[in-house]
């Protein structure tokens, strides 16, 4: 555990709502008053917070501990990704939810708690709901420490570095073994996690999974440890889906699951074949890529970067014409070339919800964006969809903010 320094700040410094008005030209819901689109955004975050967010016990000290269950079910694990998604989640909702700095802290000494044992920097992917050994790995995941590091960093921000936790110490110690574990050291990429060997078969430093390239968190890092290290990690990650979408999905802008090289090592590289890491649909847009247009939306909409918002702007103009403007259209999971994948004739808010906030940088698709935000308002289907409705729920309002 890592203690603070100086008195504890319990007010938060940026309460929600921000409504942080975003560069450029943007579409915002309106079919509903400001009000009423924050209080949206409440009501499932409560939701959410009873139906993933638990109790997991007391640390040495009688603190409480919280972690985020994948599943509804009591026996659910915690994934590092999911641990992730609840401290951003607290970070932004503070003075919205009275409690948010207790659930923050405890999910924190929750991860802390549960080290990768390749670098003790960064949080074992996959935790039993009793904590006992397990037979996954206890190493990481690029996507839970990346989402840990920003959320500490907004935390940072919240409350300052006193109390139970240096939020700011924590937060660098974190990026660090990032950079020196899951980061490669030529390709610039996110590693799958700390368990890949940069220049391993068949993952390596040139099998990145496409939603963790995250833009807008790694400018965030940048500035947080005026580190080029992160612009390089960036600058590598926009080149790449530049190069995806020109190459492999010039019509849609959709990215794969997973990426691989086109032969040897190195670049260019190409969707996964079948089977690549967990599945028949590696190589299309499915359950990992579906997070895509909410993570490179996210930097398009809060910096303007022309890169972003030309990637995002892609895939929303594609959805919105491809599905009609009907939220129901929108299946769950694409080939590259924008065809339906067998057996994704059914709504989520895993595909939606995450088109929204890609479609917020199509000029013309109000009524769609509002439709969206309905759908994502009123999302009740299981830990991953309503994690997701919830994250861009927060952007689809203005709410979301860079530390």
């Amino acid at each position: 555990m890592a203690l603070g320094g100086g008195p504890a700040i319990e007010v938060p410094r940026r309460p929600f709502p921000q409504h942080n008005i975003y560069p450029g030209v943007r579409v915002v819901p309106d079919h509903l008053g400001r009000a009423e689109r924050d209080a949206a955004v409440v009501t499932l975050f409560r939701a959410w917070k009873r139906r993933y967010l638990v109790s997991a016990g007391v640390d040495p000290n009688g603190e409480p501990r919280y972690r985020v269950r994948a599943g509804r079910a009591l026996a659910d694990p915690t994934v590092s990704e999911g641990q992730g998604y609840g401290m951003v989640l607290c970070a932004f909702l503070a003075g919205a939810e009275p409690g948010a700095r207790r659930l923050f802290d405890g999910l924190l000494e929750f991860a802390l708690d549960h080290p990768s044992t390749v670098d003790g920097r960064l949080m074992d992917w996959f935790v039993n709901a009793d904590e006992s050994p397990d037979t996954n790995g206890d190493d990481s995941a690029f996507d839970g420490d990346a989402d840990i590091a920003y959320a500490l960093l907004l935390a940072e921000v919240q409350w300052g570095n006193g109390g139970r936790f240096d939020y700011g110490l924590l937060a660098r110690d974190r990026l660090e073994g990032l950079l020196a574990s899951a980061v490669g050291p030529t390709s610039h990429l996110p590693l799958l996690g700390d368990w890949v060997d940069p220049l391993g078969v068949p993952y390596s430093q040139w099998t990145p999974r496409t939603s963790d390239l995250m833009p807008g968190h790694f400018r965030a890092f940048e500035a947080a440890l005026g580190d080029g290290r992160w612009r390089d990690v960036r600058l590598a990650s926009q080149s790449l889906v530049d190069a995806v979408q020109a190459s492999h999905s010039p019509a849609t802008g959709l990215l794969p699951d997973f990426l691989v090289p086109t032969s040897g090592s190195g670049l260019p590289l190409k969707p996964a074949g079948a089977g690549f890491l967990e599945g028949p649909f590696d190589g299309d847009d499915y359950y990992n890529a579906c997070r895509d247009p909410w993570r490179i939306g996210v930097d398009a909409l809060l910096s303007a970067d022309p890169v972003s918002v030309a990637q995002a702007r892609a895939i929303g103009t594609w959805i919105r014409s491809k599905s009609g403007g009907d939220p129901f259209a929108i299946a769950a999971g694409y080939h590259l070339w924008g065809g339906a994948l067998p057996g994704s004739n059914y709504f989520t808010n895993a595909f939606a919800a995450p088109f929204a906030v890609a479609t917020m940088l199509d000029p013309g698709a109000q009524d769609f964006v509002n439709a969206l935000f309905d759908e994502a308002a009123a999302s009740d289907e299981d830990y991953y969809e309503d994690s997701l409705a919830l994250l861009s729920l927060i952007v689809l309002t203005e709410n979301w903010w860079s530390p």
